[in-house]
């Protein structure tokens, strides 16, 4: 995205843009284009949509980061923050203090969570509750005698966050660089659960499942269950595409978990509070008991930094039952009173609205007018379900081709997108929508009918190049 300045004229939009440019380094930046291009200089930004600093208008079906889920610019959100500030800006969250809003969200969190998840550690982000859900996995296993069970399973494809740990436990083949270590001895990625890039022998979903069930099983005894300690997947995974599971396997691997005791990790950072029109997905979509869940994004609706990990009472009983023991893990905004006071006026917000009902209503119709998009002839897959969806694009639909790496696909597309009014996620082949949950069918038929006219161009483009085949 780029909001370069068509001139040298001094003004102020331009020197932002000038000072991004030399001073910020940007979460996932490609180092060339970016010191080229810059970035979209965005100014204002009002329910679904965004402006930049030129004025223009977008609707943002990202949804900032998979998380503006109420909408920007609310009103007694900004009072709710503010009030609070005034009130108590900050309180020190360690050992045996606590201040109103953490309890209060706390107790609201372990109302909404499914089973027994009673108990919540709060931190800054959906990397940092998954990197603590950890500490807690280990203080559980070696308070209960089992010190030697500390190996981790995930899939290719996952994505469990940016710190050394979650990026780790993530499987996501596009996001590791030579530069950067990973920790490879105790962490083992199983096959991702994507049918569009399943083995050619498989033919089903039935069949990919049993395939990812048998791999799974296979792995926990080559590997020892005894030295096994948890099992992390998103219900759907999010960055890594928007891949729905095949039928029954979110059911089946946590049945294995639960035969070979090994706990399952519900990473929830983006499919929780109401994406797809719960608020955790887990039990009432998937009917799986998580022993952890973690959440992020949509908790606060992007409005301040806010994480948790929503833990059992099975693993709080055990790690609390010697009286020397105490959690040896834990952050300086940890329970952040004005963070947790934003998400407790988000989730008010959410229920009073009943935001949920318009994403069980408008959510089916997006898949439907997204799925329009498969007459297109380089549009090999549109996957996901309600307010999760994805583009998948392709060189040649019959073979399931790919576009070389260099063509960035995606990013093409996304950037006719932005000359059209529409923001788009590019992730390699992929345009990925996650949009607030007050998008409306009108809304809707905007997104579709601008994805298409970009994906039209960006073929014009490939044809002109030489790129496509003819």
């Amino acid at each position: 995205m780029s909001s370069k300045p068509a001139t040298d004229n001094a003004h102020n939009e331009s020197a932002v843009w000038e000072q991004d440019r030399r001073h910020v380094l940007h979460p996932f930046q490609h180092f060339s284009s970016f010191n080229v291009d810059g970035s979209l200089v965005i100014q204002n930004g009002e329910g679904c949509y965004l402006s930049d600093d030129s004025g223009k208008r977008y609707f943002d079906a990202i949804g900032g980061m998979w998380c503006t889920n109420i909408g920007l610019g609310r009103q007694e959100m900004a009072d709710a923050i503010a009030a609070q500030v005034t009130e108590m800006a900050y309180a020190n969250p360690f050992v045996d203090m606590t201040n109103v809003p953490a309890a209060t969200l706390a107790a609201k969190l372990a109302e909404l969570a499914p089973g027994d998840l009673n108990h919540v550690l709060f931190s800054c982000g959906g990397s940092t509750a998954n990197d603590l859900a950890y500490r807690i996995i280990r203080m559980y296993q070696g308070a209960r005698g089992k010190p030697q069970k500390r190996h981790i399973l995930s899939r290719l494809d996952s994505y469990h966050g940016c710190t050394y740990l979650a990026a780790s436990i993530g499987g996501k083949p596009s996001d590791r660089v030579s530069e950067f270590d990973y920790i490879t001895d105790w962490i083992h990625h199983l096959s991702s659960p994507d049918l569009y890039k399943a083995p050619k022998h498989i033919k089903s979903e039935a069949d990919l499942c049993d395939y990812l069930v048998d791999e799974m099983e296979q792995k926990i005894i080559e590997l020892g269950a005894d030295n096994i300690a948890a099992f992390y997947a998103e219900p759907i995974l999010g960055s890594g595409g928007v891949i729905v599971p095949p039928e029954g396997y979110n059911k089946r691997t946590w049945e294995l978990c639960q035969k070979y005791d090994i706990l399952y990790v519900a990473d929830e950072v983006v499919t929780a509070f109401g994406r797809l029109g719960h608020w955790f997905v887990s039990k009432d979509v998937f009917d799986i008991q998580p022993d952890i869940i973690t959440c992020a994004k949509g908790l606060s609706s992007g409005y301040l930094p806010l994480g948790a990990t929503i833990f059992s009472d099975k693993i709080y009983d055990v790690m609390a039952n010697d009286d020397d023991r105490f959690f040896a893990a834990g952050q300086t905004y940890a329970g952040h009173p004005v963070s947790c006071a934003a998400a407790l006026k988000n989730i008010e917000i959410m229920e009073r609205e009943k935001l949920f009902d318009n994403v069980n209503a408008v959510g089916p119709y997006f898949e439907e007018q997204l799925r329009t998009l498969l007459d297109l002839p380089n549009v090999g897959d549109v996957r996901g379900t309600k307010f999760m969806m994805c583009v998948v694009n392709v060189r040649n639909k019959e073979t399931r081709e790919f576009f070389p790496a260099e063509v960035n696909i995606s990013k093409r597309i996304s950037n006719h997108c932005e000359e059209l009014g529409l923001i788009v996620r590019p992730i390699m082949d992929l345009n990925v929508m996650s949009p607030p949950l007050t998008m409306t069918r009108d809304d809707v038929d905007f997104v579709v009918a601008t994805l298409r006219k970009a994906i039209e161009l960006t073929m014009d483009d490939l044809e002109r190049e030489g790129v496509l085949q003819t």
